[in-house]
């Protein structure tokens, strides 16, 4: 081969890779961008979705959005990046369901403690059944705060929730009978400090209530039309809803503490995580989900939680398990951001 062939060879080889690349790139953002929109559907404190995303080739980073952030309720953060946490771990399963290998690194900035995490996309991997299932899992998964009556929810589903916990790097402790008292206790004065305070009822009036029409908080349809009967109370918005509640009294549901075993950032980013995994293991397996997180906003009965745990960690969440109704009407879904508004593409 003369040396003008052979250059031209090497070029057509070196424009092949490059339009390879090209087209690698181009798949990864857009499964990127398609796993941020995903992320959207991820539980938050009332349901502010205090997240935001930019898409940077192969890298997705997510930040906490302050703008979307609760100061009275949540002064220190802690359930707002309990929720992007969650964001998070929708995300992955987006990317997982695609068949994408992801790297992630959780606080990757010290000096922008705002910048959540980091996923990388870096080759792919093959797609497994319960990558799938995850994923349709999303579009299902809702709060129900209606009030349940049925079987208790059974070992071996407890045991898989309390697994999926586990394997996104946080820990559940299920209450026994006589702890469950207790936590109707702590969840009953946590309520009341809060009805005390006029700046706390008035920042839970702002997100709770109406037709929510831009794309945040929780409408009148996701809550009750009365005051369920429950052992341990549910959220008290301050009003009633268009949600209709039976006059039964729930009498089988099981209550647990998710914890992690310390207490900073990264943890409470842990704890949404396992709250996502544990949510969609539950969804799949026919149990409802129910987030309690009045105890955790009002430190003095966080610290009664603690104590239910026997010093075992940090309480991040309480929730709820009980059997779904498979024959009753699912509640309605809250309302989401545009992803074009939480997603920035570089």
């Amino acid at each position: 081969m003369s040396t003008d062939a052979s250059i031209r060879a090497a070029d057509n080889r070196a424009d092949t890779r490059t339009d390879t690349r090209a087209a690698d790139t181009g798949a990864e953002a857009r499964a990127l961008s398609t796993a941020a929109a995903a992320a959207g559907h991820a539980p938050s404190i009332h349901n502010t979705q205090p997240w935001r995303w930019r898409v940077t080739g192969n890298e997705l980073d997510l930040y906490l959005d302050h703008s979307r952030g609760l100061e009275i309720t949540d002064p220190d953060s802690r359930l707002a990046v309990l929720s992007c946490g969650a964001a998070l771990h929708h995300a992955l399963v987006s990317l997982a369901a695609a068949g994408w290998h992801t790297r992630v690194a959780r606080m990757p900035n010290p000096a922008h403690p705002d910048h959540l995490a980091q996923v990388r996309v870096d080759h792919r991997t093959p797609v497994t059944p319960a990558a799938v299932r995850h994923l349709q899992t999303i579009a299902l998964r809702h709060t129900d705060r209606r009030p349940v009556v049925s079987d208790p929810v059974t070992a071996d589903k407890l045991h898989a929730v309390v697994t999926a916990v586990e394997s996104a790097g946080a820990h559940l402790h299920l209450l026994r009978p006589d702890q469950v008292y207790d936590l109707a206790t702590a969840v009953d004065h946590a309520q009341r400090t809060e009805a005390d305070e006029v700046a706390w009822q008035a920042e839970l009036a702002y997100w709770t209530g109406g037709t929510r029409p831009l794309g945040t908080g929780i409408p009148d349809s996701a809550i009750g039309d009365r005051a369920p009967q429950t052992t341990v109370p549910g959220r008290d918005f301050g009003h009633y809803g268009d949600l209709p509640i039976s006059e039964a009294h729930e009498n089988a549901a099981t209550f647990a503490i998710l914890y992690g075993l310390e207490d900073g950032k990264l943890d409470w980013l842990r704890a949404g995580e396992a709250l996502s995994a544990a949510w969609l293991s539950a969804t799949e397996l026919g149990v409802s989900v129910l987030p309690l997180s009045a105890t955790i906003e009002v430190a003095g009965t966080r610290e009664q939680l603690r104590r239910l745990l026997a010093d075992l960690g940090h309480p991040q969440l309480v929730l709820r398990f009980t059997t779904a109704d498979p024959g009753g009407t699912a509640a309605a879904h809250t309302p989401r951001i545009p992803a074009d508004q939480v997603i920035e593409r570089a």
